[in-house]
């Protein structure tokens, strides 16, 4: 896999320019997180929108970085930017930079992860850091299987009670071959609910 499109150490290029709003994309370890290059390319398309995305180190398997036109921060970059107390760290960096985070797709590890208040890379840090008055909207993603344990309808109760949106998953013919719920929602639909944010950024 080309890296070329990760960030390199040193510089979080996280300009703050006026009249923009921005969103961070967190892209988690299934096989939907291969529809990032165009959630990307879509968000962009939307009148005064930033992107950057937070991917975790499971999630670069499924997308080629060199497809998505914005820059990726993952793991190494938290560790590689922070030598010394004056350093920037990262993680905190993107929570005051963002105006809205979407975790598309949320895959049923790292659902458990937040769920728990676990926070063991550069993405679950972002969400534990998160300002609260700022939305998360989540978009989970797994196995029918693992979509209908018991312990699945729990946790997503637990993220909305921390006031995190729920973008439901669809049911479908998922790429593993089994038919049934868990699919991430059509990128069409995550689109138009950040864009309902960008009308109303106050809400």
């Amino acid at each position: 896999m080309q890296t070329e499109h990760y960030v390199s150490c040193g510089k979080t290029d996280l300009p703050k320019s006026c009249g923009e709003f921005r969103v961070l994309v967190g892209v988690t370890g299934s096989v939907a997180a291969l529809k990032l290059p165009l959630l990307v390319s879509q968000l962009l398309h939307l009148p005064g929108v930033d992107v950057r995305v937070v991917t975790t180190e499971n999630a670069k398997h499924f997308y080629n970085p060199e497809e998505v036109s914005v820059n990726i921060y993952s793991d190494k970059d938290e560790w590689e930017l922070w030598t010394q107390r004056s350093d920037p760290v990262l993680h905190i960096e993107l929570r005051r930079w963002a105006d809205l985070l979407v975790i598309a797709p949320l895959d049923a590890n790292t659902l458990g992860k937040i769920a728990s208040g676990i926070c063991d890379n550069l993405l679950t840090c972002v969400v534990r850091a998160w300002d609260t008055s700022r939305p998360v909207l989540f978009c989970p993603a797994m196995n029918t299987a693992m979509w209908q344990h018991p312990i699945t309808a729990q946790q997503v109760s637990k993220l909305k009670e921390f006031g995190y949106v729920e973008i439901p998953c669809i049911a479908k013919k998922l790429v593993c071959g089994d038919e049934g719920k868990g699919a991430m929602a059509e990128v069409s639909t995550i689109v138009s609910t950040v864009r309902q944010y960008l009308e109303k950024p106050d809400e």
